[in-house]
């Protein structure tokens, strides 16, 4: 049984399912997931998009829902009994399900480690008992969890297995943009209280970036979750937006584009990996900031920055995520090739920190999951 609760989840959901398939004949698949965990042979029992919500003030409105969909959730699994449950993310939701779950013989394993060197540290002894394996994106978080009791295997970031560059003139050809026009990718979040924050700032931005330059082409890949909100909020921009959902097209995208203008997340490793110079943006409700910044220890949100320790892309979030920051930012991109070059250059020197010893970080993944099937 597998729980994903954002788009995000859903993308290591698939990969997870696809290495498990390829070391264990007729494995079978329950759970929730989005449309690539679907097509991977998993028919969700709820719908992906219910549960993704992040911010402290964001989810008050939906709390009766979730805690509704909790408890479907965990009857789901206490009548299906499977033989391993990996909940991959989403703490607020998937922490809860292994708790009404810890009277159970259900092996518990969950998938992507909270960030407790960046927040709220003793996160790590409050869900030690909930799980009996974790899985770490990245490799100094282990010891926090293996102190206290945790089991932890450090597994890679599955975002290294994708095949980030195509020919990049695919996308460009396929939409009449000229070679020499610059395209801006602008990525507003996958979650509604990501995209309702994010896009007045971010059309904002653009809407003085393209009165500099009239040739400047905007793209948004989105998905299923909010592309109607998305498609909405861009219809008015200028630059003829090009919205739509898929990988296949939103690596064709990146292939072919300037630079990018991206809410924190996995996206902004994504633009990395596929040498796509971006700024990074963030903003949430005045009430979460304020709360988080008296809790975050880490001076950066993006994963490449981290890794680092210095700011390689350069980041924008709560009172400095406006327009008026943003516009000089994203310009000096579009503009100096040197500086794209630059931050092309040292973000690829983080990415191998972000491999696993051996194999794929799906593979790694689904050999620690299947250590804790009982035979």
């Amino acid at each position: 049984m597998l729980v994903a609760g954002e788009p995000s989840g859903d993308v290591l959901g698939a990969s997870l399912m696809q290495a498990l398939r390829h070391r264990a004949d007729g494995i079978t698949f329950i759970g929730i997931g989005g449309p690539k965990m679907a097509l991977e042979g998993l028919s969700s029992v709820l719908p992906i998009q219910d549960l993704a919500v992040m911010g402290l003030v964001e989810v008050l409105p939906r709390i009766a829902t979730l805690l509704g969909h909790l408890r479907r959730t965990a009857e789901f699994a206490r009548r299906e009994q499977p033989d391993v449950l990996v909940t991959i993310d989403a703490p607020g939701f998937n922490f809860r399900l292994a708790r009404r779950l810890a009277d159970t013989n259900i092996p518990r394993v969950h998938y992507v480690a909270p960030s407790v060197w960046a927040w709220r540290p003793g996160r790590a002894k409050k869900i030690a008992p909930l799980f009996d394996h974790l899985l770490a994106l990245l490799p100094f978080e282990p010891p926090y969890f293996e102190a206290v009791g945790l089991a932890t295997t450090f597994v890679g970031h599955p975002a290294l297995e994708r095949e980030w560059r195509v020919d990049p003139n695919q996308f460009r050809t396929r939409h009449d943009i000229a070679a020499d026009d610059p395209i801006l990718l602008v990525l507003p979040g996958s979650r509604r209280s990501e995209t309702d924050r994010l896009l007045p700032i971010f059309g904002a931005t653009v809407q003085e970036l393209c009165a500099e330059n009239s040739r400047l082409r905007i793209v948004v890949p989105t998905v299923d979750g909010v592309q109607d909100v998305v498609r909405r909020s861009t219809a008015a921009w200028p630059g003829n937006p090009i919205v739509f959902t898929g990988d296949e097209e939103k690596v064709a995208a990146f292939s072919g584009a300037t630079a990018a203008l991206a809410a924190s997340g996995t996206i902004s490793l994504e633009l990395a990996l596929a040498g796509v110079p971006t700024v990074v943006a963030y903003d949430v409700n005045p009430i979460t900031a304020y709360i988080t910044k008296r809790l975050v220890k880490t001076r950066y949100v993006s994963l490449v920055n981290i890794i680092a320790g210095r700011e390689i892309l350069p980041e924008y979030l709560l009172r400095d995520c406006r327009a008026e920051l943003l516009v000089p930012a994203v310009s000096h991109l579009l503009r100096d090739g040197d500086a794209r070059d630059e931050q092309r250059t040292a973000a690829s020197g983080t990415i191998d920190a972000l491999r696993p010893p051996h194999g794929s970080p799906s593979d790694a993944a689904a050999e620690a999951v299947l250590a804790l099937v009982k035979p």
